[in-house]
This record gives C-alpha cells, structure tokens and sequence, in this order.
C-alpha cells in the first residue's frame, strides 16, 4: 500500500474555489482504480492534513498523473496554498483493532 500525507495551508482569500476543485477531486479519486481512502483534518492552527492511501505504486502514479489532478496541482502551487508539504510512503507493517461497536 502507498500512502500519501499531504500538508498544506490555505490562501483564505481562495477558501471557496478551493473548496469546489476540493469537491471534484474527491469524486475523481473514489472512481480510480486502486484507491482505498481520504480523510482530510484540520488543526487549530489551520494547518489541513490529508492522508490518501492506494493499493499500489501504480495506482498512486496513475492519480499523480491523472490530467485534471494535474490541473488541480497546478492551481495549488500557483494560488491555493501558502505552504504545502507532501510525504510519499510505502506501508511496511499494517495492524489493526477491531472496532466492537462496528459489529
């Protein structure tokens, strides 16, 4: 599995289409093959931290890649965001707890 942690920071004056490309991006992802999950949280600081996991190495190659990510990329680094962060990263152990409520 490929996880992606993305950390970023908003320009406040671009928060609502921001939160319309934001939107279409989420859909577009939930419909690529090999894509597993999103969530996406806020701090009190107004940092924003999304983890987005994959299947595989291709399957996150093929979202980097996808044009109209592209083109969600490219209005981020030009308008979206004042700071951003991306960290790339291959599961080596996965462990997980029931949740008992779930059942």
């Amino acid at each position: 599995m490929i996880v992606t942690i993305f950390r970023s920071r908003l320009h406040r004056e671009h928060e609502e289409e921001y939160a319309r490309v934001a939107a279409d991006m989420k859909s577009l992802v939930h419909t690529m093959p090999g894509f597993v999950s999103m969530k996406t949280f806020s701090a009190e600081d107004g940092e924003r931290v999304s983890i987005v996991e994959f299947a595989s190495q291709d399957a996150h190659d093929a979202w980097r890649a996808h044009p109209r990510h592209r083109e969600a990329q490219k209005l981020g680094r030009e308008k979206f965001y004042s700071a951003f962060r991306i960290q790339v990263c291959r599961v080596e152990r996965d462990y997980t707890m029931p949740d008992p409520s779930a059942q």
